[in-house]
């Protein structure tokens, strides 16, 4: 009874037990509240999408939901899940770049000047409207450059030659009405809406290539683009000023943060001896 090492032993015993009793190894459960706030949140979104109030049983059901959520994702965090976890990383970059995108509003001579420095975004495309009478390189081979002249010879000299029943027969449109440059450009290719820019008015020329092959054209109408007035083209011109405006911004944003960081980039193993 006098040993030391009893004394000690029967203690530590009778420690272990109080505590025990008392709850001291009992870890308190993590607290979720689910505020009043939330929940009218969670019916307010409820009412924007069904256009109805949630009944008692579909509130309880979104609760029930939000607690599960709650717990599984403090769990996951818990067990680092969210670590390296490339859907999670860019979600949480897209939401550090929404924090950081302040509205910006511009002055008129603001956006002067940016319509200025950026004509060929807001300028109107040029317009045409033409005929055309197609050879198809297929059809004609190496001869098509002698045919195509004389060809072009019988239109300038017949005015009523029909350019309709001219040329080779092809899925492409005898008679092209009003059409912008670009469309022009996406639809028949090569050089034609070039050579359309250059054609004289109301006279047959060519031949021209496009990625079909050779057409002779007469040019009926040839609408210049031209620069549009601020006015006419404000909200474009606001909303591409204010998209130049906050990349600026948040790259200087990004610039102030780097600053805080030493960056060293390896070289992987295969691309040299070291880092």
């Amino acid at each position: 009874m006098r040993e030391p090492l009893l004394h000690f032993l029967a203690l530590a015993l009778l420690i272990f037990a109080a505590n025990g009793l008392l709850g001291g190894n009992a870890k308190a459960p993590d607290e979720i509240v689910v505020t009043a706030a939330k929940i009218e949140q969670m019916a307010a979104l409820f009412d924007k999408t069904w256009q109805r109030s949630p009944t008692a049983g579909e509130l309880k059901g979104m609760i029930d939901d939000y607690i599960k959520e709650e717990i599984l994702v403090r769990q996951a965090l818990e067990l680092g899940l969210d670590r390296d976890d490339a859907i999670v990383r860019r979600r949480l970059r897209q939401k550090m770049e929404f924090l950081s995108a302040d509205p910006v509003t511009a002055t008129n001579p603001e956006l002067e000047d940016y319509l200025e420095a950026n004509p060929a975004a807001f300028a109107t495309d040029t317009k045409l409207a033409f005929e055309q009478v197609f050879l198809n390189p297929t059809r004609h081979g190496k001869t098509i450059a002698e045919d195509a002249a004389a060809l072009l010879a019988n239109l300038r000299s017949n005015d009523t030659a029909d350019p309709a029943s001219l040329g080779d027969v092809s899925l492409l449109p005898a008679v092209v009405q009003l059409t912008s440059r670009s469309a022009i450009d996406q639809f028949f290719g090569g050089s034609l809406a070039e050579g359309l820019e250059k054609a004289p008015l109301g006279q047959w020329t060519g031949p021209i290539a496009s990625s079909f092959g050779l057409h002779l054209v007469r040019v009926s109408k040839h609408e210049p683009g031209r620069m549009p007035k601020l006015e006419d083209v404000r909200d474009d011109v606001a909303r591409e000023w204010g998209n130049a405006k906050r990349a600026e911004l948040e790259r200087q944003r990004f610039a102030e943060l780097l600053a805080r960081y030493q960056i060293s980039v390896e070289t992987p193993t295969a691309a040299g001896d070291g880092p």
